[in-house]
């Protein structure tokens, strides 16, 4: 019995499925896989080798959903689509709308299109965001710029007046007036900080997250352990070092002293690396991006300063100027990057996906 060649190599007919955003999943007449696009791997968690010549609903759960479309696309030779549909990948459950499309050639086969439905949300979610974000960023600028002037002039006559008061105890309150001024001076500089240009070169990211590693632990030496997970196989990408450095500090120290506030727990920070391909960032399509993850076992973020927490002068520890997270966010996003957080007690986790050009 001669056994069935599977080829491994992309037929030259679906080449023009390599780029879409969307999964997609090409079936012969007997419902067997015959392609899977980049999206698709991505999606089911599985390479195209692996999935030829086996049927789709071995390789995800049965959905009568799903094979309704199929038999009726079949039997009528025309499309059909659904939404929300529930999908399993093995443990994990996710929904997806479908189109399910008969193809017009020789092998009579189907090709159809996943959506992920969360992937769309968050899609939208990031574009609102980062236009919320802008609008309180150029805010904060403008603001930053009309109190800069009057410190200066503050603080100069309080420096006058420090050298004509008679009695040199009262210097004490001029002081005060000093100091101060010169901590709202040093936050309006803050503010503008990130509106600095970048200056890109080669970058290895792994370099970078040494770096940070070293910093944070020695900041908090005796409360905090750092661990690495890398993916030590990504390339190297066009990026601006010391810009990446700080906002991956920032958010790493934020966890830092998080933990360092409870000194009866044990804090932990792990810095992970992998490799996500065929992601859409900021609506741009990529074939490649790192992802970096930052994940610390800490009280996690309060709810209500979750959805704003990378909004300026947002902070939800005491003292703190909320500009941390707001200077990371703006660099990453310079670098065409996105960055989300997900929080509960006990796990919270930074996730930085930047492009790979």
């Amino acid at each position: 019995m001669n056994a069935k060649a599977i080829p491994t190599h992309t037929p030259t007919r679906y080449a023009g499925l390599e780029l879409l955003s969307s999964a997609a999943v090409v079936l012969d007449r007997s419902q067997s896989i015959v392609y899977l696009n980049p999206a698709a791997e991505n999606l089911l968690r599985i390479s195209q080798r692996a999935a030829l010549g086996r049927g789709l609903f071995q390789v995800i759960g049965v959905t009568p959903e799903l094979v309704s479309a199929i038999m009726k696309s079949l039997s009528n030779k025309w499309g059909y689509s659904g939404q929300n549909i529930q999908i399993e990948r093995g443990d994990e459950v996710f929904h997806v709308d479908c189109t399910v499309t008969p193809l017009e050639d020789d092998a009579g086969g189907l090709l159809i299109e996943l959506r992920p439905v969360d992937q769309q949300l968050r899609a939208r979610r990031e574009e609102r965001l980062v236009e919320l974000q802008l609008r309180h960023r150029e805010l904060m600028r403008n603001l930053a710029h009309e109190i800069k002037n009057p410190l200066g002039g503050i603080r100069g006559a309080a420096q006058l007046l420090e050298h004509e008061l008679p009695n040199p105890a009262l210097r004490e309150y001029t002081q005060v007036i000093i100091k101060e001024t010169d901590r709202l001076q040093d936050l309006m500089q803050r503010l503008l900080q990130p509106h600095q240009g970048m200056q890109p070169a080669p970058t290895n990211i792994h370099e970078i997250l040494e770096r940070v590693r070293s910093l944070v632990l020695a900041e908090f030496p005796k409360t905090l352990t750092v661990r690495r997970d890398y993916d030590t196989s990504l390339p190297e990408m066009t990026a601006d070092r010391e810009q990446l450095i700080q906002a991956v500090l920032n958010i790493a120290r934020n966890a830092a002293q998080a933990m360092a506030a409870a000194p009866e727990h044990s804090g932990q920070i792990t810095l992970r690396t992998r490799a996500v391909r065929q992601v859409t960032l900021l609506k741009h399509r990529w074939k490649l991006a790192i992802e970096i993850q930052v994940i610390d076992n800490g009280p996690g973020i309060p709810r209500n300063i979750l959805e704003r927490m990378f909004y300026p002068l947002v902070s939800g520890r005491e003292g703190g100027t909320g500009l941390g997270l707001s200077i990371a966010q703006s660099f990453v996003q310079q670098h065409q990057g996105t960055i989300e957080c997900e929080s509960r007690p006990g796990h919270t986790q930074f996730i930085i996906r930047l492009p790979v050009a």
